[in-house]
């Protein structure tokens, strides 16, 4: 006996949560599948809407040399994105008309961070606006997003208060004094100093940023002192460092750390640095593992409890069955080596992209591993790529293309099957990376794939 369900979604991130709960809704009895953990622990937690237009042609050359066909092309060939942009509204227009937000449309993304914003509350800033904010993150770039946690506020891009960037000693992935630099090569409109300071050292080398989240949401004794307070006492010193473009001295305004400043009491944590230095405190994204994604993750996963949706993780779907018209009528999840059936009157695939494994490739070529839906590529492997580091990518995107209501289409531009809909990094036409817009095809082709998968099933 199959375990039956109006719709079914495959997958655990970003996408397949807002599908979910885009088909909840809508009225439907709502199952969702993933095999792994989300990617939302390894994100920066940074919601991004549309950042930058790429280029995709290269430019003239810009000093006298053989043509372009045939050698590699320098960067200065290439020219810049367009961007970062105010509106990411306003460049829609001008992606490919390919692009998932071409076809879904500019309501949907909207519509999305609607919803975004519901489900994230008070937890995150932005939805008061339709502009993107710079938000400095782990590299040391800036960067343009939609929506950002409430715990980097204090160190948007757009204030001008001195700012100073701790770092930790035993975190040598993390070098404050170099994210400091690069920041003032980005040009931002603020004095900024990095800092080195002993805090992390009273741990164990190879101790998670979750630990020391923990200790700080605790206020643990470290050596007979709160953590808080030893925390505050290692960065206090430094709070002159800042030298202003005169030469004077500065008394930093605002105080930025690495992403772990507590989990479930961060803001109690914040407040009390805040405090004991003397300024605003920010925490800055940093590489996975992610507190930020993982503080999404568990919001959107008891959204999803909330909502009346099931999910369960760690089954991989491992084949299909199909109806005589067509139509998938189950799919087999793999359940600790036993095959079991789940029925639906709709499915939405939302399994991510290369990086997240929800397409495979080999020299052979691109495929969807689990209804086997057609991915658009070039037939020539040498067409998937440009000599060029920085130059248009096709592989990046490489995907399923969706019809307007989310279904993926066949060679000959139908629905490959009536009742599947895609969302999320499975859908082809964007290049999400460059663009910083992952985070928005997400929660606008999951809207788009969720309701229609709840018409499908209830109609």
């Amino acid at each position: 006996m199959a375990i039956d369900s109006d719709v079914l979604v495959v997958g655990g991130g970003l996408a397949a949560i807002t599908a979910a709960i885009s088909a909840s809704r809508e009225g439907a009895d709502v199952r969702l599948v993933s095999h792994k953990a989300s990617t939302l622990r390894q994100a920066s937690g940074l919601i991004d809407a549309l950042g930058y237009v790429p280029a995709t042609e290269p430019a003239k050359p810009l000093r006298e040399g053989p043509p372009t066909a045939g050698r590699e092309l320098d960067r200065d060939e290439w020219p810049d994105p367009e961007g970062p942009l105010a509106d990411p509204f306003e460049g829609i227009d001008r992606l490919p008309e390919t692009h998932p937000y071409r076809i879904v449309g500019a309501d949907a993304l909207r519509e999305g961070l609607d919803l975004f914003d519901e489900l994230a509350g008070d937890a995150y800033r932005g939805s008061h606006t339709d502009r993107n904010a710079l938000v400095p993150t782990f590299g040391g770039s800036v960067k343009p997003t939609a929506r950002y946690p409430a715990a980097a506020e204090a160190g948007l891009a757009s204030d001008d208060g001195p700012a100073l960037i701790v770092g930790f000693r035993s975190l040598t992935e993390y070098d404050a004094r170099a994210f400091a630099g690069r920041l003032e090569a980005a040009g931002v409109p603020f004095d900024v100093a990095g800092a080195e300071v002993e805090f992390a050292e009273a741990f164990r080398a190879d101790t998670k940023v979750t630990r020391l989240a923990k200790a700080l949401d605790h206020d643990e004794a470290i050596d007979g002192v709160p953590a808080r307070e030893a925390l505050a006492k290692a960065v206090a010193p430094h709070l002159h460092d800042v030298i202003d473009e005169a030469g004077g001295v500065d008394r930093v305004e605002r105080v930025g750390f690495p992403a772990f400043l507590g989990d479930e009491r961060g803001d109690e944590v914040r407040a009390a640095l805040a405090d004991r230095l003397g300024a605003d405190v920010f925490e800055i994204p940093m590489g996975p593992p992610s507190l930020p994604g993982l503080r999404l993750e568990d919001r959107l996963y008891d959204a999803l409890d909330a909502e009346g949706v099931r999910f369960e993780t760690g089954n991989p779907v491992v084949g299909i069955e199909t109806e005589a018209d067509g139509r998938v009528e189950t799919v087999a999840v793999d359940r600790k080596g036993r095959e079991t059936p789940y029925g639906a009157d709709a499915f939405v695939l939302a399994t991510g992209g290369l990086v997240g494994k929800g397409l495979d490739s080999d020299r052979e070529g691109v495929r969807e591993p689990v209804f086997d839906l057609r991915v658009e590529q070039p037939d020539d492997r040498y067409e998937w790529f440009v000599d060029d580091a920085f130059g248009d990518q096709p592989y990046a995107r490489f995907g399923v293309r969706p019809d307007e209501r989310g279904r993926p289409l066949d060679g000959d531009g139908e629905a490959q099957y009536a009742n599947v809909f895609a969302a999320g990094a499975v859908v082809g036409g964007a290049d999400v990376a460059r663009e910083k817009s992952a985070s928005g095809v997400s929660l606008a082709t999951g809207l788009v794939a969720g309701r229609q998968a709840a018409t499908e099933a209830t109609q």
